[in-house]
């Protein structure tokens, strides 16, 4: 069967007279009454009882038309589906996040992908390192992600999205919690709550680099691998830390977020798999990239 014929019965069976039903097509009255026919005869039965003045439907006819209505039904939605697959209205997007970003970018993505391409399935997966994420472009469990690191990897394509003012993180009791702003220096001889070597996070490079410039070494080190997990330690008093500014969305009981006199920065980046993105990983980019300038 040809959906072209199916459309035909259909319109047949709706206005039971060959002439209407031709004009409603657009086609010759006899072009109509040989594809009935062919219909007709794959199926091994008749569809319409046909006189002189009258065409009815047989009881095969009235049976097929449920299938008919249903057939053409789905051909539609395959077609407004390829359609929206085509120009990146749907599909399935994965997008891993790293800690720092899970907070505030994550949540502003799934909105304004919600909001603008509904019919997009979004897997979204936060509290991640950079290596992870990397690892995850590169065997195909993530189609973006976003990390702090702007190593060049081979096989996938990294596009800046911000930079963040880092700002120091203290327990509530901490003196230096009730100040507008503090130098980085000020926290000499604090044990800081940090993520993990370098080989895991870009954080820890880059916490170490400004303690260094400030004229100090931390203490001690505690190295935890979740934002959320690092924040909460600082609440319960194991030491201090700097984060990115974004953290600052992760509000917690037992903690003061104070921004640091000096201009300690870090870089947010969008990653991608070269050659490998389909029209809704493209648009889903083009969402990341305006969410986390916003």
């Amino acid at each position: 069967m040809e959906l072209r014929q199916i459309r035909y019965f259909l319109t047949l069976a709706e206005e039971c007279h060959f002439g209407r039903a031709a004009a409603r097509l657009h086609v010759a009255q006899p072009a109509l009454s040989q594809q009935i026919k062919q219909l007709e005869h794959e199926l091994g039965t008749s569809l319409f009882h046909r006189s002189t003045r009258h065409v009815e439907l047989t009881e095969a006819g009235r049976h097929l038309t449920g299938y008919a209505r249903t057939l053409l039904a789905e051909a539609e939605r395959a077609r407004v589906h390829m359609t929206e697959l085509a120009t990146g209205r749907a599909g399935r997007v994965s997008v891993g996040f790293i800690g720092t970003a899970t907070y505030e970018v994550l949540p502003r993505v799934a909105r304004t992908v919600r909001a603008r391409l509904p019919h997009i399935t979004m897997d979204l997966r936060g509290e991640l390192l950079t290596p992870q994420l990397v690892d995850g472009l590169l065997d195909g469990t993530y189609d973006l992600a976003v990390f702090r690191s702007g190593a060049a990897t081979e096989g996938v394509s990294i596009t800046p999205l911000r930079t963040e003012s880092l700002v120091a993180v203290l327990p509530t009791h901490h003196p230096l919690a009730a100040c507008r702003r503090i130098s980085l220096a000020q926290l000499a001889g604090e044990p800081f709550v940090i993520h993990p070597a370098q080989s895991r996070s870009a954080m820890y490079g880059r916490v170490l680099s400004a303690c260094r410039r400030a004229g100090f070494q931390p203490s001690s080190l505690v190295e935890v691998g979740e934002t959320a997990t690092l924040v909460v330690l600082v609440a319960a008093g194991h030491g201090v830390a700097l984060v990115p500014e974004l953290v600052q969305s992760l509000r917690l009981d037992g903690v003061t977020y104070v921004p640091l006199a000096e201009t300690e920065t870090i870089d947010l980046f969008l990653g991608r798999r070269d050659h490998r993105t389909s029209p809704a990983v493209q648009q889903v980019a083009a969402a990341i990239e305006e969410s986390a300038q916003a």
